[in-house]
């Protein structure tokens, strides 16, 4: 019995000294890796997110509602309307003829005309075809539909563009009361909601100041030939948004504040807005691009393989281009809520130098970049001057970069960038004087889970803070001495939860 004791003994001495072995390791483990945490937010386990806010009330924006309708609807399979089969000689005058004949058709209730079906085939354009009408889809069969952008000459091969630009309301501008509405907010408060209701569309302006450009030394830029001081005047920012609820003078909207507004640097006004002329529902999916060259540093010949403007609610889908100037898919600044989805932008032809080579171009709203690859390219997921989010770009890769992604230059607000794998750089800085002077490049640039050869994210001096955040890579110094570091979280840190904000983001919205 008493040796049955000692044996007895001896295991549970073996057991404990096992689990004091293991337990370390284990903490170790969860500590130095497995499934880490940010401390800028929390999902909670029914998938809502809970965000932790600053001394000032700012949090990490809500990125989930953008894209196509808000990404709440999905992408639709459009009917064809009208088949075409590759002709001799140049197919431009056919297409744009088939586009023409659709464009007279009523659209549906949805606001659809229908889709043109170019099947497999070559199709050369010397010039550029143009979409003006809403309901549009112009489709081809895959890879197998070529559409060869021929000859000479800078151009977008592809143009869906409407017309106009957003037009006040008169009488509609009331003051926002509050004196500080922090970078996160979807509420605050107005001087009076009076002619507002749910459903309205309204601008949320924040005017450009001189104090604030000053505090931003961005009246103080090392000058050389051909720098530009800020003025107040150009940073009169309008960020459209839709009212979802209101209670007294409080309003709510669809999409968050991406830019502190501060009463010191003049606050912000709301006010109702009109676009007519804007297109809506236009797709152009499943097909592939060229640009004809005469050497790998041509800069005469086609430009932009799909060129969006003043349209809302469309998309580019399963869409390749090879050896253009500058970009497969440049969205300009009247495109709102629209998604570019798998699609790939491989070996650009021209000069490596500026305004060249800007593969996935964002200078609208509310967009949305995903699964997206490029090959040879300087700035591939980039947005321009004064671009006001929110807007996305999630899983996209980059190869052979001869610049940076991000912000481009002066004053994008409200970008994520989410997981993201490149071998270049991501950079959120002040850029100085290059260019004409372009200084601070972004605030709100949220840069989460992305892997690069090097990062410089920086926080500007007033106005808002940047963040990279399970960032896999070098951490940058960045062009100029002195400027204050990001939100820094987790560098060469891997499996951050959630993998994907933005996938975090979407799925918490089915918890509301």
């Amino acid at each position: 019995m008493s040796s049955n004791k000692n044996i007895l003994k001896a295991f549970y001495l073996i057991l404990i000294s096992s689990c004091l072995f293991i337990y370390p390791i284990i903490i170790s483990f969860k500590k130095d890796g497995t499934f880490w945490k940010s401390k800028f937010l929390t999902v909670n386990k029914d998938g809502s997110i809970t965000y932790i806010p600053d001394e000032n009330g700012n949090t990490i924006p809500d990125f989930s509602n953008v894209g196509y309708h808000h990404g709440l609807i999905e992408i639709p399979d459009i009917k064809v309307v009208k088949n075409l089969n590759p002709v001799q000689g140049d197919a431009g005058k056919a297409i744009q003829q088939a586009i023409d004949e659709v464009a007279a058709l009523a659209p549906d209730r949805n606001g659809y005309r229908g889709a043109i079906l170019l099947k497999k085939g070559s199709y050369p354009i010397s010039g550029s075809i143009s979409i003006q009408t809403s309901g549009i889809i112009l489709r081809g069969e895959g890879g197998v539909t070529k559409l060869i952008a021929t000859g000479k000459g800078q151009r977008s091969l592809i143009k869906v563009s409407g017309k106009g630009k957003v037009i006040e309301v008169k009488n509609s501008r009331v003051e926002i009361v509050d004196d500080y509405v922090p970078t996160g907010a979807k509420s605050f408060n107005i001087a009076s909601s009076e002619g507002l209701k749910k459903g309205d569309r309204i601008i949320v302006f924040r005017p450009g100041t001189e104090a604030w450009i000053h505090d931003l030394k961005m009246d103080q830029i090392i000058a050389r030939d051909g720098t530009k001081q800020w003025t107040a005047q150009e940073y009169n920012l309008s960020y459209e948004r839709q009212i979802t609820a209101i209670n007294g003078n409080k309003i709510s909207i669809d999409n968050p504040i991406v830019m502190s507004m501060d009463k010191k640097y003049g606050g912000g006004e709301v006010f109702k807005y009109q676009y007519a002329g804007r297109l809506a529902e236009n797709g152009i999916e499943n097909m592939r691009f060229e640009s004809e060259f005469v050497g790998d540093v041509d800069e005469d010949h086609a430009w932009v393989a799909v060129e969006f403007d003043h349209i809302e609610n469309g998309w580019v889908r399963n869409v390749s281009s090879y050896y253009f100037g500058n970009s497969c898919v440049s969205l300009r600044p009247g495109a709102k809520n629209i998604t570019v989805t798998d699609s790939k932008c491989f070996d650009a032809k021209s000069i490596i130098t500026g305004g060249r080579r800007y593969s996935f171009n964002n200078e609208g709203q509310q967009n949305l970049f995903q699964n997206l690859e490029t090959t040879e390219g300087r700035h591939d997921y980039v947005t321009g001057a004064r671009v006001n989010g929110p807007n996305v770009f999630y899983n996209c890769k980059s190869r052979k970069t001869h610049a940076d992604i991000g912000p481009h230059h002066r004053w994008a607000s409200g970008t994520l960038y989410d997981n993201i794998d490149t071998d270049g750089e991501i950079n959120v800085q002040d850029r100085g004087n290059w260019g004409s002077g372009h200084g601070w490049s972004g605030v709100t640039q949220v840069l989460w889970n992305c892997k690069v050869s090097g990062a410089a994210v920086q926080n500007p001096w007033v106005s808002g803070k940047n963040y990279a955040i399970g960032l896999r890579g070098k951490k940058l110094k960045g062009r100029l001495d002195g400027k204050e570091s990001g939100e820094w979280e987790g560098l060469n840190q891997s499996d951050l939860e959630p993998s994907s904000l933005f996938k975090a983001q979407l799925k918490a919205r089915s918890t509301k």
